[in-house]
Parts: structure tokens; sequence; C-alpha cells
């Protein structure tokens, strides 16, 4: 049986560890035997529920930040965990992982996957940008395949000279239709008592990267709209202390209530890979706005699905308010959207390029 470890720094909510966990559950169904390796979440990060239910090894030392001290315990440790489950593949996920694993030499193959990338996040400019950089183009030689969640992604990686073009893979998230909660029931969970005003909702972490300070400037300009903040981070007290009285922060929630009562989602951040938040809402019906970054053009089809925006400002905001007094677009943007992401993110088609990809490795090897 093949042996597969999968290694990233923290499991907080989020993207990535659905995405994990999901490919954790189909590898286990094609008779791979998997080992996933964590540390914790730190700071106002929380680790995701799932993670219960994940094969896991944890890494004390292990975290997103950068610590010269702990990530040496950690790639140590990371190396024992190696020698000791013996696997035939290692897959790293996010920088931190893929930076300590393929800094680990033996001869296990390698791959690495990049569910978005730092070229704008604003937490990483100017030197950390170009160190970054440099240290991906440097372990990019020391990997057999690089995988992205959407094609655009890839073609970003590339323009800054990570990899080669035959390295790349694009292997979108998988994610299982959604049972919604009954609405009324999600309404009074979550504190909506206003029958008629459509439901907005931001779901994302609550930091600089995603421009949650944006969701406060369309709210301002739609009162007749209630809007929900979903999530949490390290902006979440910054961003509270400033928004209007139509804007509610409601921490992380199921996507299974968020959903339930959304009338459109709308996602303001200047740097993403492909949102699985916005996948969840197109199986729910759900039609986006979002600014074109990254993958997000593969999830929203422009004009189709939902509306995508070159750059923030008035031409948004009015589309947001455009779009959400006018039911009928709505219904029929949030019909395409549910029908376009069950064919597009089923989970079997994420698992099938999986197991297409690690046969491609063990054959080489």
């Amino acid at each position: 049986m093949p042996r597969v470890l999968i290694v990233i720094a923290r499991l907080n909510v989020g993207g990535t560890t659905k995405y994990i966990s999901e490919l954790v559950k189909g590898l286990h169904g094609s008779q791979y035997d998997v080992l996933v390796v964590s540390g914790k979440v730190q700071g106002s990060e929380r680790e995701d529920s799932i993670v219960a239910n994940l094969p896991l090894v944890r890494i004390k030392h292990l975290g997103r930040k950068i610590s010269p001290i702990n990530d040496w315990r950690a790639r140590s440790m990371l190396k024992n965990v190696i020698e000791e489950f013996k696997p035939d593949i290692v897959y790293s996920h996010t920088f931190k992982a893929g930076l300590l694993s393929r800094t680990i030499k033996d001869s296990i193959p390698r791959i690495h996957i990049f569910h978005g990338h730092l070229l704008k996040d604003p937490e990483f400019q100017g030197l950390k940008l170009r160190a970054i950089l440099w240290i991906e183009r440097m372990l990019a030689r020391k990997t057999k395949y690089l995988v992205t969640v959407g094609r655009k992604v890839a073609d970003e990686l590339l323009e800054v000279g990570i990899g080669v073009k035959s390295q790349y893979r694009s292997i979108g998230p998988g994610v299982t239709a959604l049972v919604l909660q009954d609405r009324e029931q999600s309404r009074i969970e979550l504190g909506i008592s206003e029958e008629l005003r459509p439901v907005i909702i931001w779901m994302a972490r609550i930091t600089s990267v995603k421009a949650p300070k944006r969701v406060a400037e369309i709210a301002k300009f739609i009162p007749e709209a209630k809007f929900l903040l979903v999530g949490g981070g390290d902006m979440l007290d910054e961003v509270a202390a400033n928004l209007p009285g139509n804007v509610s922060i409601v921490g992380w929630q199921e996507a299974t209530t968020i959903w339930a009562v959304a009338d459109l989602a709308i996602s303001t951040s200047e740097n993403e890979g492909m949102p699985i938040a916005l996948i969840e809402a197109n199986l729910a019906g759900v039609p986006a706005i979002a600014l074109n970054v990254g993958s997000v053009s593969e999830v929203i089809i422009n004009g189709i699905t939902g509306y995508l925006f070159e750059a923030f400002g008035t031409d948004y905001i009015l589309k947001v308010r455009e779009i959400i007094s006018n039911k009928t677009e709505l219904r029929l943007l949030g019909q395409t959207a549910k029908e376009y992401a069950k064919v597009e993110f089923v989970p079997e088609k994420m698992i099938r390029l999986h197991l297409e990809l690690f046969e491609a490795v063990l054959k080489k090897t």
C-alpha cells in the first residue's frame, strides 16, 4: 500500500484544511496509507474541528510564524517522522511546510501545493517578498511536481520564475454538496431579525490581505442590506471598532448555517488561490461578487455565476446594490452557479487527479 505523508504548518479554519480533509478521505478509500503532520494554530486563529477526523501527528514547534530556533526543531522532528513512517511521497502544503520538508535530504519524491501565493500579500513585501521568491525558486528544483489549486495561480508563479511549466499540475478543491440548515433556524442562531432585508455574507480570515475594512464601505452605501462578517483573525478588534449598524461579526460558523441565510456572497480579498467559501456559496445556490485575483475567475464566471472586478471601488459597490435589488437575477445566477460548482468541484474529480499524479510520481521512482 503506497504511503503519502502530508505536511502542513497548521490546520486552521479555512479552505486549505478542508482541502486536506477531502483528500485524506478519498485516498483512504483508494487504498493509500496517509499520515498528516502538523503544528498548532497560533495567535487569534482557530483550529478546524474536522482535524479530529484526520490521522495526525503533531510537531510541537511547527507553526506559521518564522522562528529560526523553533523551525530548526520542527525540521528535526519532521525528519524523524519521515524516517519512521517511510512514505513513498511527501506532499507539503503552505510555505513553511514546503520549506522544512524540502530541505531534508533523502530520496523520497516531493510534491508541493500552492493554495495561493504571497505575491500580493501586504505582510510579505519588499525584502520579505524577495527572500520568499528566492527560497521558492530554490525549492522548486528539489520538487518533482508543483500543484496549484487553479491554472491562473500557476501562471502567476511561473511569471516570477518559480519552477518550470512541466512541473505544474492544477487540481482544484473538491467540496461536498451542502445540506443547508433550515433558513429560519439559521436566522435565529445568527441573530437576524429583519425578515425583508437581503443578507450579504463575507467569509474569510479577518486579516489585511482579505481587506475586511472594505465591508464597512459597502455597508454604509447599502444600509438596506444586512452584512455578516464570518471569520476571525488578527484584525478582528480593529475591524469591529469601525462597523456601521447593519454589519455584524459572527465569528466562524458552519457553512450549512451561513449559506442558508445568504442572498449574496462577496469577497474583497487582494490575494486568493481558489476560495472554498465561494465554492460553498455556489453549491448553496448563492452567487458571488469578488475581485479578479488568483484563480477566483475559475470559481466565478463573470456575468454568468456572479461578477468579477479588476479593482475595488465604486463600480464594485454599485453592482452589489444593483444585484441585491433584483431577485430574479439573483435566483438565475445562483442556479447557474450551483450547476457549475456541482460539476467542477466534486471531491471525486480532485481525488482522481491526485491519484493520477501520485501514480506518475511512483512510476518514476
